[in-house]
């Protein structure tokens, strides 16, 4: 059997993690998968041969330490996704280099630090009286907010001292997340493999499970498959795995919220042959079949 690790996070916690059900397809085709801590510093690589980066959720709280461990992998074995493609993704900034491929994003206005009297000049150059502000580098939700010029003065002075000294990302809050929900698509070696919609929790905007969401799997309608394959045409090299997640914006329109290429969450258990999708895709990357480059 060849050996592969599954990079993860020490403390799992409340966290929804569902990679164990790659584990038996890949074992059909040959691997033994290994689930090993990406801050473990004892770890001889080289005796994998190949290394997929999953569920490392807690990468943010330090960015430096994590890009560290990535490049000691990276010297010793070979590993998906690629880390060019990894530090390329670490900050949100490259929905600007998928704007300028011709995708269509989520208008943003990227700042440093967060100024609370200067929410209704955000709101104006955005053109929407609810906003929502999040970390440029951040996963899972953490730290973000909605906000809108009306808030208390206290609580928007209280979110502004979170982003204090961090680049931070301001934009228009879309109605339909509530409405409707937050669509994601999952490709594997460029090829499309399933969809979910994911319904905030009564009271929440946040669409992660760990905030209450409901997950529903869904067939994606032609004009939003054909968005997620635009944006996955802006990225080069082919990465072995990508989540895009949309919004519907007011006028219909499919918006790319994020494109996931470093720990997305695949959702394997939400389509039966999803998990085989994902041995397949794996075990040609790592057999060169989808070498990066």
């Amino acid at each position: 059997m060849k050996p592969c690790a599954f990079l993860t996070l020490d403390e799992r916690g409340d966290f929804v993690i569902d990679d164990e059900h790659a584990v038996a397809p890949l074992a059909a085709l040959g691997w033994e998968v290994s689930t090993v801590s990406w801050r473990q510093t004892a770890v001889p690589w080289s005796h994998f041969e190949a290394v997929v980066i999953r569920s490392t959720w807690d990468y943010w709280n330090d960015v430096p330490a994590f890009l560290a461990a990535l490049e000691r992998i990276d010297r010793q074995t070979r590993l998906a996704n690629p880390l060019d493609l990894v530090r390329w993704n670490l900050a949100k900034t490259y929905m600007r280099d998928l704007q300028g491929k011709g995708v269509g994003v989520v208008p943003t206005a990227w700042l440093d630090g967060m100024d609370p009297a200067a929410i209704s000049a955000y709101a104006a150059q955005l053109g929407s009286h609810d906003l929502v502000v999040k970390p440029v580098v951040g996963a899972n939700g953490q730290d973000a907010f909605r906000i809108s010029p009306g808030d208390d003065p206290r609580r928007l002075r209280e979110i502004a001292a979170r982003f204090s000294g961090r680049a931070c990302m301001v934009q228009p809050f879309r109605a339909n997340v509530l409405a409707e929900g937050e669509y994601s698509l999952f490709f594997f070696s460029g090829d499309y493999s399933h969809a979910i919609l994911k319904v905030p929790a009564a009271g929440e905007f946040r669409s992660q499970e760990e905030h209450g969401a409901e997950v529903l799997s869904i067939v994606p309608e032609t004009r939003l498959l054909e968005c997620g394959r635009r944006a996955l045409a802006a990225v080069a090299p082919t990465p072995l795995y990508a989540r895009v997640d949309f919004v519907r914006d007011a006028a219909g329109d499919f918006e790319v919220m994020e494109l996931e290429l470093i720990e997305p969450s695949l959702y394997l258990r939400t389509d039966p042959e999803a998990p085989a999708r994902f041995a397949r895709a794996v075990d040609r990357w790592f057999a060169g079949d989808y070498a990066p480059g």
